[in-house]
């Protein structure tokens, strides 16, 4: 594939101008994006509709992005599947499929390892390596559609990697994703997750995407946040809310705020009241998620007693908050879990 293109990581303007410098009509690039990100064909030889001359053209300069599945846990309390996906470049990736009542929903990955840091998430363990493409993104879902033969309905940018670190493509993704000749997936069913990145969150607003965001908060101190996540050095919690606020006001939509309950560190009723003090008045909603403990880090998954207890309190005071389901608790289901692993037996 050197000196080949990735054509899957064309959006349709983009596919449009290249068929139109191939020479050909540009009526073609809508049979070809339909052909890759609808139907899922790793070929050009399976695009039957496309003469042959264009399909050899297409062949000499260009190849589809076909990524292979390594490893698939299966749990056996609730059926999420956990998958481990081999890059072009041999790097290898996570992503998660979950099953709802409403349909499927995929947790995807954004870079090859995450710089973040944050202390109780195997992601960083192993380090940075480099931002995936929009195809390499999208091309989670096609990989696990063409596997499980089963449709996505729901994205959730959760996985290995800080989605605002990898801004372009991550957009484009949401393209990719978005395309009614491709996945067709609204942008509202598309759910974006970041630790903070602040100007990146005034430039989303501004992009007016309609996918929801979450934000990772974690703590109600500033002190306490920089302890548990390295971001927090950078971005203070109130220039994170104050980009919040503008973000609510451009979309018009609800953000959600991920706080990882973390037993003695965060759990407090005094921390759940400095919550409801710093949402009350955004239109919001608290993800409460008890931690996945990680054998290398020190971190202790709270009390049921304790996850219920800071639930109420927020609840009571008129901020909508849900405990998050807890899903492949008996697999590798916390992100960079099963990568680790890889990495550490390839190593071996």
């Amino acid at each position: 594939m050197e000196n080949k293109m990735d054509i899957s990581n064309l959006t349709m303007e983009e596919l449009e101008a290249y068929i139109e410098e191939l020479g050909e009509k540009k009526f073609h690039s809508k049979q070809i994006y339909k052909w890759i990100h609808k139907i899922g064909v790793t070929h050009f030889d399976e695009m039957t509709d496309i003469s042959k001359s264009l399909r050899e053209k297409l062949k000499e300069r260009a190849y589809i992005l076909n990524m292979e599945v390594i490893e698939v846990q299966i749990s056996k309390k609730d059926g999420t599947m956990k998958f481990l996906i081999r890059l072009n470049d041999n790097a290898a990736i996570e992503s998660v499929l979950m099953k709802y009542n409403y349909g499927n929903t995929i947790c995807v990955s954004t870079q090859v390892g995450c710089k973040m840091g944050c202390k109780f998430c195997a992601s960083t363990k192993e380090g940075y390596e480099r931002n995936l493409s929009g195809s390499e993104i999208e091309g989670q879902i096609q990989t696990i559609q063409r596997y499980t033969n089963e449709r996505i309905s729901n994205v959730v940018y959760m996985g290995i990697g800080e989605p605002l670190d990898n801004y372009d493509n991550v957009i484009k993704s949401i393209k990719l994703i978005n395309h009614p000749l491709g996945l067709n997936i609204g942008a509202r069913h598309l759910s974006l997750s970041t630790c903070g990145l602040v100007p990146n969150i005034y430039q989303l607003a501004d992009e007016n995407t309609q996918c929801t965001l979450s934000i990772s908060l974690h703590a109600t101190l500033d002190e306490k946040r920089k302890e548990i996540m390295p971001i927090a050095n950078r971005y203070s919690i109130k220039e994170i809310l104050d980009a919040c606020k503008y973000y609510i006001k451009v979309t018009g939509r609800r953000i959600s705020f991920e706080y990882a309950l973390i037993y003695g560190k965060n759990d407090s009723y005094e921390d759940a009241m400095r919550l409801v003090k710093l949402l009350r008045g955004m239109i919001a909603h608290v993800n409460l998620i008890p931690i996945n403990e990680i054998k290398e880090k020190e971190y202790k998954k709270a009390t049921e007693k304790s996850v219920e207890s800071f639930m109420n309190t927020l609840n009571s005071c008129g901020i909508v908050t849900t405990v998050r389901r807890e899903l492949g608790s008996d697999i590798d289901a916390a992100c960079g879990q099963l990568r680790k692993k890889y990495i550490d037996k390839n190593l071996d």
